[in-house]
């Protein structure tokens, strides 16, 4: 990134859709086939294990063509018993609005909230699980609104307690930056989205789903039609999905999963913490904070707290002109806050050299009083 050598178009540093590799791109423009044909059938079985080599499941992965929102639908519709409870953890925007969406769809909702910035810490996961009985806790790890990155490790054990409480965890703007074992841990639902780090252009959604989670959705007799479990598990064990589904799409997963394998999943990890290191330190070279408190801090969303008070729309025209953007706050942080996404394919190197576009630029501009 230089002004000698601008990339052909302006790339994407911001927390979804992100950047997408140009072959990636192509293999949306392959020739159309059917959906219930054998050719379909045979992409989804090569997209399938590869999905659970992701999510770290032997369990099966829900397709869906929609954003990760219509995965929070499904969980909650399919999970949550009339006469039972859904334990939200609410700490930014996106896990309030999944709590909205438990609400509007008729379920009963009880929130542990705290300030944005903040995690939600293990012992008032615990000391609520006391109060109350369950039918699921609903766990956002990545608050992509705020970059905090809530500790669903320690939140496992916790819940655990509870055998007949299940764990969903919408994993949207980490899954793919970050190792979410979903065996390992005993989840009961992931859900995330393709257009934050897996690198991919918006318009599907994946969940793994347990054997628990399917039996409990056997005892819901309202799941709505288009994110019924069941009527999905039918289909996926034929290698298909319900309705007609995305399948440029599907093209472009089927490479793109083989790309991520062949970095390798723990390579792909640590490339994620690397970048999201080097955001960081510049914010500590330059006079700046994260917003996230420390220790919490998100490997794929790098939320800082705008503590010189710049002008960050003068900033992000900068970087325009030099082929790449940023995000301002979201919500009620904008401008108090800026957001460099740090997922995806994009190399160390190249956040490095926008970082350094950015670190010259604010030697040129004063800050705002």
């Amino acid at each position: 990134m230089s002004e000698t050598q601008k990339p052909d178009h302006v790339r994407l540093f911001i927390p979804g859709p992100i950047e997408v590799r140009k072959e990636i791109l192509d293999e949306q423009a392959k020739w159309m086939i059917g959906h219930r044909s054998s050719d379909f059938e045979a992409l989804f079985a090569r997209v399938q294990p590869k999905l659970r080599q992701v999510f770290y499941t032997n369990s099966r992965v829900y397709v869906s063509t929609s954003s990760g929102s219509g995965l929070w639908e499904a969980a909650s519709r399919n999970l949550i018993r009339d006469d039972r409870k859904v334990l939200h953890l609410v700490n930014g925007a996106f896990s309030e609005r999944w709590a909205d969406v438990s609400r509007v769809n008729g379920k009963k909702v009880d929130v542990i909230e705290v300030e944005w910035g903040k995690a939600i810490k293990p012992e008032q996961l615990a000391e609520q699980l006391k109060k109350e009985h369950y039918d699921a806790v609903a766990i956002v790890l990545n608050e992509t609104s705020t970059g905090v990155k809530n500790p669903l490790e320690e939140y496992v054990p916790i819940i655990k307690q509870y055998p007949d409480t299940l764990i969903m965890v919408d994993a949207v703007s980490i899954f793919g930056g970050y190792k979410i074992d979903f065996d390992g841990l005993g989840l009961d639902v992931v859900l995330t989205s393709t257009q934050k780090a897996l690198a991919l252009p918006p318009g599907l959604a994946f969940g793994a789903v347990s054997d628990k989670a399917l039996e409990r959705a056997k005892q819901v007799p309202y799941r709505g039609f288009y994110f019924d479990f069941l009527e999905l598990e039918k289909f996926v064990v034929k290698n298909n999905t319900p309705t007609t589904p995305n399948i440029s799409l599907m093209f472009a997963t089927d490479k793109q999963l083989d790309y991520i394998l062949a970095e390798g999943l723990e390579n792909r990890f640590a490339r994620h913490e690397q970048m999201a290191q080097a955001v960081r330190n510049w914010a500590a070279q330059n006079g700046f904070e994260m917003f996230p408190e420390k220790g919490y801090e998100s490997p794929t969303v790098g939320v800082v707290a705008n503590t010189r008070n710049i002008d960050f729309p003068a900033l992000n025209k900068h970087l325009k002109s030099y082929g790449a953007t940023i995000n301002d706050g979201y919500g009620n942080l904008k401008g108090k806050t800026f957001r460099i996404a740090t997922m995806g394919d994009v190399s160390v190197a190249e956040v490095e050299a926008l970082l350094k576009v950015m670190s010259e630029y604010l030697e040129r501009v004063p800050a705002q009083a």
